[in-house]
């Protein structure tokens, strides 16, 4: 089973290199986002420039696991040589770990240029322990986006699938406080940012890669979330080989 997720992992990752636009997408957004939004603006708070970055390596994984996975697997879906593979006996699983491997593999890589940017233009500040904790709240935190982006794609068609994921993105980015502050945006917004589970996302990795201290109920409907998009995604995928296969 290893070697078949290995084998699954590396078609994967070869097709992103192949096509390397999402990749590319996927690391400077969030890379022109501290350029423009967090150096001169937050940059010179030791706290606001660590918390502002955490965000910003989180809408870089968001990037790639709600656009780039849903976008793949729609795709995929209406190539000839997919029907194939879902006859092969290994089942699913290798091909679904493959996905999230190499998504998470595209999320380390959009990470690296928003570490750099914090270390060169602002006072961010972090231990080594801390930033381990906090790439690792970024991977776990998108969970559940992975998990939409896998509901998306077996859903839907891929020019549908395109603008579905571009709009749920941005306003999950701006409602969860990772794009601006919630501190400057009106209340209602940040009593609806609670049951986002952006907003839990960033709840994590605040607290693993910063110290603040989160709240519970962000991170309570985080969980909920990470439940119900793993059984939309369950659905999807076996409503599409129904469809395939009546």
């Amino acid at each position: 089973m290893f070697s078949l997720i290995l084998a699954h992992t590396r078609y994967q990752a070869l097709e992103q290199l192949r096509v390397p636009i999402g990749l590319l997408a996927g690391t400077l957004f969030p890379a022109i986002s501290m350029l423009a939004f967090v150096v001169p603006f937050a940059g010179g708070d030791p706290l606001s420039a660590t918390t502002a970055t955490g965000s910003m390596m989180l809408i870089g994984a968001m990037s790639s696991a709600l656009m780039s996975l849903s976008i793949s697997v729609s795709q995929d879906r209406e190539q000839p040589w997919n029907p194939y593979l879902r006859t092969l006996p290994a089942g699913p699983f290798p091909r679904f770990a493959g996905r999230i491997l190499t998504t998470m593999g595209m999320m380390v890589i959009s990470v690296i240029p928003v570490l750099v940017i914090a270390g060169l233009f602002t006072e961010a500040t972090i231990t080594a322990p801390r930033l381990l904790l906090g790439v690792t709240a970024v991977l776990v935190s998108s969970i559940p986006f992975m998990l939409i982006g896998l509901f998306i794609g077996f859903a839907m068609p891929s020019k549908a699938a395109i603008a579905v994921s571009q709009i749920l993105f941005f306003p999950l980015a701006i409602v969860g406080g990772l794009m601006v502050p919630l501190q400057v945006m009106p209340a209602f917004v940040e009593t609806i940012s609670r049951f986002v589970p952006s907003r839990g996302a960033g709840e994590l990795v605040w607290w693993l890669a910063a110290g603040v201290e989160p709240k519970t109920l962000p991170l309570v409907a985080l969980v909920i979330w990470t439940l119900i998009a793993g059984a939309a995604a369950a659905w999807a995928y076996r409503r599409d080989e129904g469809r395939r296969f009546s």
